[in-house]
């Protein structure tokens, strides 16, 4: 909760500055509001509790109802909530609430798509750390909003050995035998392989999860095959919503989307005074 209160503080002070100027010379300061946010689009809902704080953050006498739950299928024209309160404080509270919102919205709403490109196969649909810098715990709260899973955080809650740790280690082998002499049992170690050869080294050397980093698709197959259960099989490359439902097919457990974050178009959201 203080992280999306550091987020919305920064906004607001990113887009108000020293006043308002527009709203000072045009809106006297006794004048009083309702307003309502509009759905203009259809979309999967994420982030309305957050403009409810940006809100209320702005000036706490703002009243903010509500009325429906993030997760939820928004129609085009819904109203989302009613705000009621100094007119003043609607309009400077007003572009970083839609801002966010419609962000974390979009999100979500891509991450339902690919969600149900894959139902009825064993895959999951987890993010990456490819998020706007600042913005993680929202973009990952809408991933879950969405009915996708969240991958690690950050560097620090998890272990994912790449293509450059594995050459400062000194090979496959060596970078999980260091890496699971330090860890504790609960952490499990993930390694990235690019061929057969360095899947079959992370299994030699007993990794829990086994990233495939841009395979084709009968690569996957192939190595799914070969892991047979022994490590828990990710796919990563080259997914797009076109590609995912093949992806699942050949019988990984992840696959892992960098698009959730960084590649949505923002849902398509109003506030109107009443």
């Amino acid at each position: 909760m203080f992280e999306i209160q550091r987020i919305i503080e920064t906004a607001l002070q990113e887009d108000i500055g020293l006043g308002d100027i527009t709203t000072e010379v045009t809106v006297a300061p006794e004048t009083m509001a309702r307003a309502e946010l509009v759905a203009k689009e259809d979309f999967i809902l994420s982030g309305i509790d957050v403009a409810g704080r940006v809100f209320k953050t702005v000036n706490p006498a703002v009243d903010f109802e509500k009325l429906l739950q993030d997760g939820c299928k928004v129609r085009r024209g819904e109203v989302l909530a009613w705000l009621r309160g100094p007119a003043a404080s609607l309009l400077q509270g007003e572009r970083v609430a839609l801002n966010l919102m419609q962000r974390m919205s979009a999100i979500a709403s891509l991450t339902s798509r690919y969600v149900a490109a894959v139902a009825g196969t064993r895959a999951v649909i987890v993010d990456t750390r490819k998020t706007v810098p600042g913005l993680r715990v929202l973009d990952k709260y809408s991933v879950r909003m969405g009915g996708g899973r969240n991958h690690r955080i950050g560097l620090f809650d998890g272990v994912l050995i790449k293509e450059n740790h594995v050459a400062a280690a000194g090979g496959i082998g060596a970078a999980i035998s260091r890496a699971r002499q330090k860890l504790p049992h609960t952490l499990k170690i993930e390694i990235e392989t690019r061929n057969f050869d360095e899947v079959e080294q992370a299994l030699a050397a007993g990794a829990d999860i086994i990233m495939l980093d841009n395979m084709s698709l009968a690569e996957m197959r192939r190595a799914v095959e070969l892991i047979a259960e022994r490590a828990l099989v990710e796919a990563s490359g080259g997914v797009n919503l076109e590609t995912v439902a093949d992806i699942a097919a050949t019988g990984v457990d992840i696959i892992s989307v960098g698009a959730l974050t960084h590649s949505i178009n923002a849902a398509d959201i109003s506030m109107l005074f009443d």
